[in-house]
């Protein structure tokens, strides 16, 4: 049988990426979507149409067959007792109350900050820090909840965190300095405006660079005796907004303990292509890394459709001169598939074949 979940946030950017991600998924089955009071009674269909009756859907293809004509309910008339899961995409500000109500009965698989930061909460991402999810126990009993939260990083921190993986634990990486080029989708519906972002680069994007900071550090981390303690690694960061559409572009520097070349990076992340956890779940993509020697790559328009926008990209990989050890590469990650709801559908999926759901 299905596990039977809900998304919270569904009229929304990353809530149509969920509602796309779970369309027809092999084990889990959207029965409950809510929103705001102002979607609340209507068929989803309609709680999406924008001012002038056109149907807002803001993702590809067409909207699922199975989620047209389900009403969109409010927060509070969501019965938990026929959940197994909830699916957050709800904004941060509000999104602490609402994930801490479900959480005291449900598991939590949020897209937003609110709990990132805290104790005893990993931030997972699916194939790079799986064992920290035994702290979801921790967190269960520490808050006396019968679920958990289990919040995405930031889409910027997710690709530079996966690609740092195999280096960090072969290698030593400890000191990297990264500039990210973000596309306009990251700053959601209402983020970007078009007349700020066209024939232009925003060197700045408010507590971006914080957030990878932080988060980078904690998912390289390890688990001991209930806590995680933060990599001994070093990061500097500069993040911008870029006029791309979709798919994050990031530049890297990385020095590492041990001497590292471009032919040792690609062998190393060739052998975590082959080992890698995630290998069988349903939206895990057939390469986890994708490996270019062409200097011409990554580009988000090449890049950003292969493994259905769950592969992550490395190119440009050459050794960096200013280090005794390191190398520099570029990057690109999905911003809404793996940095967003179909990396928490993986995550889901992770978890629940670890019997966390």
């Amino acid at each position: 049988m299905k596990k039977k979940v809900a998304i919270i946030g569904v009229t929304g950017a990353v809530g149509q990426e969920f509602v796309q991600s779970l369309n027809d998924h092999p084990w889990f089955e959207v029965t409950q979507i809510a929103a705001s009071e102002r979607s609340a009674g209507k068929k989803y269909v309609d709680a999406i149409r924008d001012d002038s009756g056109i149907v807002a859907w803001d993702v590809g293809g067409e909207i699922p067959d199975y989620i047209k004509d389900m009403p969109v309910l409010t927060i509070d008339e969501i019965n938990v007792a026929e959940l197994d899961l909830i699916f957050s995409a709800v904004e941060s500000q509000a999104a602490r109350d609402i994930e801490t109500k479900f959480a005291k009965d449900l598991p939590v698989i949020s897209t937003s900050s609110a709990y990132r930061y805290e104790e005893d909460v990993p931030i997972l991402i699916p194939g790079v820090n799986d064992e920290q999810a035994e702290l979801l126990e921790v967190q269960k009993k520490n808050r006396d909840w019968k679920g958990w939260v289990a919040p995405l990083p930031n889409c910027t921190t997710t690709g530079l965190a996966i690609t740092l993986k195999p280096l960090f634990e072969k290698y030593g990486a400890k000191k990297v300095m990264m500039t990210s080029m973000q596309a306009i989708s990251g700053g959601g519906k209402t983020g970007v405006s078009a007349m700020g972002i066209t024939d232009n680069i925003l060197p700045y994007i408010p507590k971006e660079e914080g957030k990878v900071r932080k988060e980078t550090r904690k998912i390289l981390g390890k688990l001991k005796d209930g806590k995680i303690e933060d990599a001994d690694i070093r990061v500097s960061c500069t993040c911008t907004r870029v006029p791309v559409i979709d798919g994050h572009t990031e530049s890297v520097f990385v020095e590492t303990e041990k001497e590292i070349d471009p032919a040792l990076a690609k062998g190393t992340y060739e052998t975590y292509n082959k080992e890698i956890s995630v290998a069988g779940l349903p939206s895990a993509p057939e390469d986890y890394y994708a490996f270019h020697e062409d200097p011409t790559r990554p580009q988000p328009r090449m890049e950003r459709e292969v493994g259905d926008g769950m592969t992550t990209t490395i190119g440009r990989v050459e050794k960096e001169e200013l280090f005794d050890n390191g190398i520099k590469y570029m990057l690109f990650s999905h911003n809404k598939k793996m940095g967003s709801a179909k990396g928490a559908v993986l995550l889901a999926e992770m978890l629940y074949k670890k019997d966390k759901i």
